[in-house]
């Protein structure tokens, strides 16, 4: 149960460059606390056509001063990607902001992530979940150009080897994209 809107149907929602700001809001209900949920963004890893993309539940967080990955369950993330792939010598892309804040599941909540051109921010019930040197995350290399053949804006799963993955397992009551990163006000 996921959607994507084809990218040359939806040019409003490209947004790249070193000028590039979003904010992606989202009223989610986990049915599990399964790995790794997609909730909506332009990120295809299948072809690295990654520029931006809210998550729920990865299984770690990125300390952004030593850019080490640690274990971490249920927090919200907010992927940003300036180059398409993957963190350059990393196998995945590890650029994102991740909440201190466990998201539990079987309960309404309000999930968002922002990108001002300078740091991703994960939010949780509309206050900043902030956790040290994670959330915010500092990352002023913009988004990438993946220009016309670039990824779909897909809701509920991204592409991973080629192929729909990392489906969302629960209800979304409502998605918002805004060519803006909005502020904690």
């Amino acid at each position: 149960q996921w959607f994507s809107i084809a990218r040359k149907d939806c040019p409003a929602l490209d947004l790249h460059g070193k000028d590039a700001r979003v904010t992606v809001v989202a009223w989610i209900k986990r049915a599990s606390a399964s790995a790794w949920q997609s909730i909506g963004g332009v990120w295809d890893e299948s072809r690295s056509k990654r520029q931006y993309f809210l998550f729920v539940s990865a299984t770690s967080l990125t300390d952004s001063r030593t850019m080490t990955r640690t274990p971490a369950k249920d927090r919200i993330h907010g992927h940003v990607s300036a180059v398409g792939g993957p963190t350059p010598n990393e196998k995945y892309c590890i650029t994102y902001s991740s909440g201190a804040t466990p998201v539990p599941p079987n309960e309404w909540v309000s999930v968002a992530m922002t990108y001002d051109g300078a740091f991703s921010r994960a939010y949780l019930n509309g206050k900043l979940d902030a956790l040290e040197h994670s959330n915010p995350f500092p990352y002023a290399d913009g988004l990438f150009d993946a220009g016309p053949e670039g990824a779909d804006f897909t809701v509920g799963s991204n592409s991973v080897g080629g192929k729909p993955s990392n489906f969302f397992d629960g209800w979304i009551g409502g998605l918002a994209v805004y060519n803006r990163a909005l502020s904690d006000d």
